[in-house]
């Protein structure tokens, strides 16, 4: 069935408290959603961020980000007064996410939160400790111990603490309960405050497009707790680490850094780390995106402690073994595969057979005439988009293509318009009117922002996932064109 929605990350909506929430402005975005007939929210992932602020960089698979909850729903709670956040400074500018000043400042506000939650009936919350127990007590501690060590990855810890001794663990929770339960707390404020908004979707019509990576971070409680599912060595470091090889927009190609995964172990123990890890993404999501799909059939590893990806290999990777598994636990899965870049043979194999939609892009449609991002070439069973959260919004993007690059894709839609402005909708035109059977709009291109607004340039390290929307930057006109577009292309 044919239909569209729109890409814009939780901590881009507007806010008074530094970064988007899943409070008021959530619910008033999923009212827009439908009022321009839209079916689909797509996210990015909702876990915590660590190094470069990125929520492809992870303390946890499956823990949310505390600097999503809505201080305003703790404040109707009773768990917060207005004299515990307002007057903070959460940063100067209401257009970009201050990631230093969140990180300074929220903990303090949530502690306080905490205290009062102390006094409270915890029935609920030991449900949730319950309902969670694969992996809620363990990230708890992780943190906890964390930041007893200043922030240090795990890796540079005491000994004991480091390859989990039990008597050690013993001994540092007893000595931190209260640091570990608050770390329990925030997680238990997250998920019913994400429970309420995604009902609240639910009841509206729209399904919400979750992200997940395929890697986790090194420093993560994943890591931590599971060394054996990964290539490390007897001291626990990574042998290999993953990236991309170099190609023609990166000479070096490009090391992520993340812990490569040991295949052959998760094979041994029937999936399960991967079985409940999308177990949770299909209860937090209708829809789950799965960030660098190529790499379930081969994927790149680099020595660890390279400084480029030059000297990496590919290797093979688990294949439909691995989705038969979950299908088998799980039953078919609501799967979009991030297939994006070069394609080998293996890889289209492993998405025909899988029967999953992956992605095409329009941003990379003109570079040639026999491109198999033209939409004359789509397969109905795609997600199609103009740019994603990794690409320049359009305004940017016709800055930085040759004028060849241009003048093909003004030729393939029939361009005859003057303005910018003309052109952004027309792409979004193009799109929209495509065969796939749905197509996803950047909100920095509905609004017809430029560079100021990029959320993500791949390779650069810092100054990404910044870009938050501005109150009352949606309108009825908007709401409108949209919609109109919508039914238009029968969406």
């Amino acid at each position: 069935m044919r239909a569209s929605g729109i890409l814009l990350h939780i901590s881009s909506l507007p806010s008074l408290y530094g970064i988007g929430t899943l409070g008021s402005e959530a619910y008033k975005f999923i009212d827009f959603l439908k009022e321009a007939g839209q079916s689909y929210w797509q996210i990015l992932p909702v876990c915590p961020t660590s190094y470069g602020d990125s929520p492809y960089q992870s303390f946890s698979t499956y823990a949310g980000n505390p600097y999503f909850i809505d201080f305003e729903l703790l404040k109707k709670d009773g768990l917060l007064i207005e004299a515990d956040y307002e007057g903070i400074d959460w940063g100067d500018n209401p257009g970009y996410a201050d990631y230093e000043k969140l990180y300074n400042n929220r903990f303090d506000v949530l502690k306080r939160a905490y205290k009062r939650f102390c006094d409270r009936d915890k029935t609920d919350f030991y449900r949730f400790l319950d309902d969670n127990e694969r992996w809620i007590s363990n990230y708890a501690l992780f943190m906890s111990i964390k930041n007893e060590n200043d922030g240090k990855c795990w890796l540079e810890w005491e000994d004991g603490l480091k390859r989990r001794d039990p008597h050690s663990l013993w001994l540092f929770k007893e000595s931190h309960k209260e640091d570990v339960e608050f770390w329990e707390f925030v997680q238990f404020m997250f998920f019913e405050q994400w429970k309420k908004l995604k009902a609240y979707a639910t009841e509206n019509g729209i399904k919400i497009i979750g992200d997940i990576p395929i890697y986790v971070a090194l420093d993560s409680a994943d890591v931590w707790v599971s060394p054996d599912l990964f290539d490390l060595d007897d001291e626990l470091m990574p042998k290999t680490v993953a990236g991309c090889p170099p190609d023609i927009f990166s000479e070096d190609g490009q090391l992520w850094g993340n812990p490569i995964y040991n295949w052959q172990r998760h094979k041994e123990t029937g999936y399960g780390w991967w079985i409940d890890r999308m177990k949770s993404a299909k209860e937090l999501y209708d829809v789950i995106r799965i960030d660098h799909f190529r790499g379930f059939d081969e994927f790149f590893t680099i020595p660890y402690g390279d400084e480029t990806a030059r000297g990496g290999s590919w290797r093979q990777g688990p294949g439909m073994d691995l989705f038969r598994a979950l299908e088998e636990k799980l039953g078919t899965l609501p799967i979009i595969a991030e297939d994006l870049g070069f394609l080998t043979p293996g890889v289209k194999k492993l998405l025909k057979d899988s029967g999953y939609p992956g992605m095409k892009v329009l941003q990379y449609a003109f570079s040639d005439r026999e491109n198999d991002y033209l939409p004359f070439r789509y397969d109905k069973n795609c997600v199609c988009y103009v740019g994603t959260h990794d690409n320049a919004p359009i305004k940017e993007w016709i800055t930085e293509i040759t004028d060849d690059e241009l003048e093909f894709c003004k030729e393939y839609m029939g361009y005859n318009g003057k303005t910018d402005s003309d052109f952004v909708w027309s792409l979004i035109r193009l799109m929209m009117s495509s065969v796939a059977d749905t197509s996803i709009i950047l909100m920095q291109d509905c609004l017809e922002l430029g560079k100021e607004s990029r959320m993500n340039t791949p390779s650069m390290p810092y100054g990404n996932w910044q870009w938050r929307m501005q109150k009352g930057a949606i309108t009825d006109a908007l709401t409108k064109k949209i919609a109109t577009l919508t039914e238009l292309y029968g969406r």
